[in-house]
């Protein structure tokens, strides 16, 4: 009680400074007459009308030195009432103050009859010089602002055309209306309650500092996991190594002492520090009785191995899942794509991984065997981002493996589908990325490459990699990969040949391009159109040879090489060279290389994150949609396990950029 009392006038000013504000001009009567009534101390404190009379003189103080050309007296009063936040942080009042720079910059030009005073003249230039290199320079990217930064060299503004503009009463007078309502709104808004501002600090900060330590929680078990599992496989490693060697001290003793150590007794120890899939192959298929045998095993036993006790994770109700991937709400469905995309890519290669897969792909988690009009690959059109780029993300992690390419090219309208999201979206997003990413790997099967062929999805891509500053790496690299692929086959060379003129500048311009992951990429694309006759017509008339030799200057000895063989392919006399990847050696249903690579970038700037209580990846997926076991293990298919080529030559097969990393 003695803590209420010590701050009760203050805390009572509080409550009446918001119904103030609030204009609860009654409820304000009531209360001040009942402090009055029970002897509460209520301090002073001036009404709206008169704070916002304190914000009157300020702001026609700023109008009228504007009007009136008063640069020092102008800034001197900006500094000192609009908050530094808001001049650092809000881009609206950087524009603002750039533009009242250009003002008082311009204004002797404008008021002087065209003679200005030269020595006023350049002091105020040399005060917007000043402005330029340091506050000014935050907005030197912007190209609203770029011809401003040269106005400081121009003799006379009036009668340069750039600078027209800003000598015509329209421009001063929109500048006004916007200075004036930036005062009203910023010099109102620095009035509010402290009530209102303790209230929105502390309720806000507590908010996200909860968000934030769930999340942190959320990640720290998810760690917790894995590290437990990597201890109790190293832990058990530990026992098993101190027993083995406790029992190879006492064999070294026993020979020392003249005891024979038999060949029975020495594979018996070295078939317990194998790995436990060489257990059987060991016991039964190495002779003990030769030199050197128990050494090289043990060496082998050391190289990393697969792990084959991991646990496989519990079935899900799969029925219950794909009913609320179509009934649910939008958050719901984004957690439910996150959760199964989270179960593919976090999953451990190899058995575990494989049973994921296996159990999406039985129970037809994408409908990719149905032909129902309700299907789940509808999210790709949801009106939900979130939703639209999270089913992406899930499609382009199916596509990372072998199986989920097979199993999502029986769907044949996935394709048209996805082609018709990736023009649909009009900037980089993380949606385009991914179904970039997902059609980037599609284009590893020979059917769905003649499809994009057909659908003529080389000229997007062409399109797209004309302005490359405004794509991220990973677009950048798939898009590249993708137009390589499609161009291997003599169906994309002749869609090549209609726009040869424009591929082959593309091109080259990607040649000197500063990522050079993407120049494998671009090596094997030129390599392969340079085989139509007329694509190598159109590159001999543009000086391509000239052009390749400056990179030979310049390339590494990878790069030189590559280089060598597109310059004589460019200079090949042969009418056509479609004999690596010809159109009539259509593959087999099924047969591709086999390229199982899921990169990082699936998981990259998880837009979702949950808030306190709610639940998402593998803890949504075992609470809410825990089914019965349904595991069947299966062996994976044997696919086309691919040609390994020379790295002199230009790439002549298809790949993914991932899978071409890992090589």
């Amino acid at each position: 009680m003695g803590d209420v009392l010590a701050y009760e006038a203050e805390l009572l000013g509080l409550v009446r400074e918001y119904l103030d504000f609030a204009e609860f001009e009654e409820t304000v009567k009531v209360f001040t007459k009942e402090c009055k009534t029970k002897g509460k101390p209520l301090p002073k404190a001036a009404d709206v009308s008169s704070r916002d009379s304190k914000a009157l003189p300020i702001q026609k103080d700023l109008l009228a030195a504007f009007e009136n050309g008063e640069q020092d007296v102008f800034f001197q009063l900006w500094e000192k009432h609009i908050s530094s936040s808001v001049q650092d942080n809000e881009l609206a009042a950087q524009k603002l103050e750039f533009h009242l720079h250009v003002h008082f910059a311009t204004y002797l030009f404008k008021h002087s009859m065209g003679n200005p005073d030269k020595a006023e003249l350049e002091e105020r230039i040399s005060h917007f010089k000043a402005y330029l290199e340091t506050k000014g320079a935050a907005l030197s990217q912007t190209t609203e602002f770029l011809p401003f930064y040269a106005l400081p060299f121009v003799p006379n503004p009036m009668t340069h055309p750039s600078f027209e503009e800003l000598f015509q009463d329209s421009w001063t007078s929109d500048l006004r209306t916007r200075l004036e309502k930036f005062l009203s709104l910023t010099l109102k808004a620095r009035q509010a309650p402290r009530l209102l501002n303790l209230f929105k600090e502390n309720g806000q900060c507590n908010k996200e500092t909860l968000q934030h330590l769930h999340q942190q929680l959320v990640e720290s078990e998810h760690r917790t996991m894995t590290y437990l599992k990597r201890f109790n496989k190293m832990r058990a490693d530990y026992h098993n190594l101190i027993g083995v060697t406790a029992e190879l001290v006492d064999s070294l003793e026993a020979t020392v002492n003249g005891r024979m150590i038999t060949p029975e007794y020495l594979q018996s120890v070295c078939v317990r520090l194998f790995s436990n899939q060489m257990r059987q192959s060991v016991a039964h298929s190495i002779d003990f009785t030769r030199p050197g045998t128990a050494s090289t095993m043990l060496r082998a036993s050391l190289a990393p191995v697969k792990t084959q006790d991991v646990p496989l994770l519990p079935s899900l109700d799969y029925e219950k899942l794909k009913k609320d991937l179509m009934t649910g709400n939008d958050r719901l469905k984004a957690f439910l794509l996150q959760a199964l995309r989270w179960r593919l890519t976090t999953s451990y290669p190899g058995e575990q991984r494989d049973t994921v897969l296996q159990a999406y792909i039985s129970n037809d988690l994408l409908d990719c065997h149905s032909n129902c009009q309700r299907s789940i690959l509808k999210l790709l059109h949801s009106k939900s981002e979130v939703v639209r780029q999270y089913m992406a993300r899930l499609i382009n992690a199916f596509a990372s493996l072998a199986e989920g390419r097979v199993y999502l090219s029986r769907n044949p309208t996935l394709l048209r589908m996805l082609e018709e999201r990736l023009k649909a979206e009009d900037k980089d997003s993380l949606t385009r990325e991914n179904v970039l990413g997902a059609l980037q790997k599609f284009s590893l099967r020979r059917a769905l490459q003649s499809a994009m062929i057909n659908d003529g999805l080389i000229f997007w891509l062409v399109d797209v990699l004309t302005d490359t500053d405004c794509l991220s790496d990973y677009t950048l690299e798939y898009s590249v990969a993708l137009l390589m692929n499609l161009c291997l086959r003599s169906a994309g060379k002749k869609m090549c040949a209609r726009i040869a003129n424009h591929v082959l500048r593309v091109l080259t311009d990607l040649l000197c391009h500063e990522n050079h992951e993407i120049q494998p990429y671009v090596n094997g694309a030129l390599y392969s159109i340079l085989g139509n006759p007329s694509v190598r017509e159109e590159a001999r008339a543009m000086g391509m040879e000239e052009i390749l030799r400056c990179f030979i200057k310049e390339g590494n000895t990878e790069m030189i090489r590559q280089i060598e063989f597109i310059i004589k392919q460019l200079n090949s006399e042969e009418p056509s060279n479609d004999s690596t990847v010809s159109d009539d050696e259509e593959e087999e249903e099924g047969e591709e290389e086999d390229h199982d690579i899921m990169e990082a970038d699936l998981d990259k700037d998880e837009v979702l994150q949950p808030q306190l209580g709610e639940l998402a990846g593998e803890k949504l997926l075992t609470t809410e949609y825990l089914g019965i076991m349904t595991h069947t293990p299966k062996t994976k298919k044997k696919l086309f396990p691919g040609v390994h080529q020379s790295t002199d030559e230009p790439l002549q097969r298809p790949v993914t950029p991932g899978y071409h990393r890992a090589m």
